[in-house]
């Protein structure tokens, strides 16, 4: 399963043993897979700004959420034929140890083995700062996001109108990729040369009678040059000034006038629009783009799929310099970019949900600081086994939010949430099927 339950209990002689025989449980009944989740000590600043900061970072978590969701939906929408391979494009960058910061990591991995990246986040700043640095970081994200999956989507609606324009019926088509400079009488001062659509079933009737709709038309000036499954696109040629007698009298007979003048430039314009807009869009996710390829590293009880940026000095086992010239090889720059700003936007919403944990626990839990964050990985078809594990280990916490759990009619005085929602410790879910 690709669900995450991060908790976290008081760090006092009590909780430790609670969250050892929670380990302990969940091991031999092969509920979870569980690991230390650690955050740094923040300055943690005054109780009342801890409450604002829990509101914001509620909101904050939901948008990241959103953000980095609409990412993975917009890696399969560019990928388009190759969709199939967007999950593995969904990657995070270094986050396991100093030595590994030059790797590309699975979701899972990263979220398993997280460490707090001091560098982008120091925890010596106030914690409302690393909020905002946070939170500025998305939000530019996301505009250059809007910005230039707008600019991709425009692209695509004209090639679609293009090609639109091209798999219509005679009568609503472009011609340009039908016709031929040598179907038309061109550059004559008396001669004109005109498109005539006939139904299936009058073929015969056209051949016989279009000399004689008007005056002045040309014998044996008529050629099949198009058909599609409802009729045929015929030229004819007549003198320029029967040409309104012609269309009157075709018009009678069920034969339909293509009004259509030949255009060599306008052709070549059209053409080439087409070839501009196909060659725009390929080049954004080109069709070439190679799998990414896997080393593997091995982390107690858990493989951590790793794929090298590239570093020299960093080779992955098992990669030939030719195979490391390739990485990346065939992607365009939306791919590009939508890969890499991906892996900021989920690593930034990891380091919030710690954020949450490090904030929901001094306001639960008190000063001094003192708690010990779990991650746990339930296990398939495991989640009711384990909830009620964790409420029976953990209900002296919260005896109130203990029984609401096994009865919904209780409520929890000045809480204005949903039961369900509340737990005697600190919960937060982290969901990576992005692509549901």
């Amino acid at each position: 399963m690709s669900e995450f339950w991060l908790i976290s209990a008081p760090g006092d002689k009590e909780n430790l043993q609670a969250l050892e025989r929670m380990n302990t449980v969940t091991s031999k009944s092969n509920l979870s897979y569980n690991t230390k989740f650690m955050i740094p000590d923040f300055k943690v600043g005054t109780l009342d700004s801890l409450v604002g900061l829990s509101d914001e970072l509620g909101k904050l978590d939901a948008f990241a959420e959103s953000l980095i969701r609409r990412m993975a939906q917009s890696v399969v929408e560019v990928m388009e034929d190759a969709k199939g391979m967007a999950q593995e494009n969904l990657l995070a960058n270094g986050g396991l140890k100093e030595k590994m910061k030059c790797l590309k990591i699975d979701l899972t991995s990263f979220v398993t083995h997280f460490e707090w990246d001091m560098a982008k986040y120091p925890a010596k700043q106030p914690l409302v700062s690393v909020v905002d640095t946070v939170a500025k970081q998305l939000a530019q994200i996301e505009t250059d996001l809007k910005s230039r999956m707008a600019s991709y989507n425009t692209l695509k609606t004209n090639l679609e109108n293009l090609e639109r324009k091209s798999m219509g019926n005679l009568f609503t088509r472009t011609l340009s990729d039908i016709v031929s400079k040598e179907d038309f009488v061109l550059d004559s001062e008396y001669l004109i040369t005109l498109l005539v659509i006939v139904p299936k079933q009058s073929y015969t009737q056209w051949q016989k009678t279009y000399e004689s709709l008007s005056d002045m038309v040309v014998p044996r000036s008529t050629k099949l040059i198009a058909e599609d499954n409802e009729g045929g696109l015929f030229t004819v040629t007549l003198f320029r000034k029967v040409i309104d007698d012609f269309k009157t009298k075709a018009k009678e007979n069920k034969f339909t006038v293509r009004e259509y003048y030949y255009d060599e430039k306008e052709i070549k314009r059209e053409r080439e629009e087409m070839s501009r807009l196909l060659s725009d869009k390929k080049q954004q996710y080109q069709t070439s783009c190679v799998a990414l390829k896997k080393g593997s590293s091995t982390f107690r009880d858990h493989k951590v799929k790793v794929t090298p940026l590239g570093s020299p000095d960093r080779p992955a086992a098992g990669q030939s310099d030719r195979e490391r010239e390739s990485e990346g090889e065939g992607e365009g720059p939306l791919l590009r970019w939508l890969k890499v700003n991906f892996s900021e936007a989920f690593i930034a919403w990891i380091h919030i949900k710690a954020l949450r944990v490090f904030v929901e626990s001094v306001l639960r839990y008190g000063l001094p600081v003192n708690f010990q964050a779990v991650l746990l990985q339930p296990k398939k078809s495991s989640t009711k086994r384990l909830r009620e594990v964790l409420n029976s280990v953990f209900r002296h916490l919260d005896q109130v939010a203990a029984a609401s759990i096994l009865d919904a009619s209780v409520e929890i005085p000045g809480l204005q949430l949903n039961n369900q929602d509340y737990f005697p410790y600190v919960y937060f879910h982290i969901d990576l099927n992005l692509l549901d």
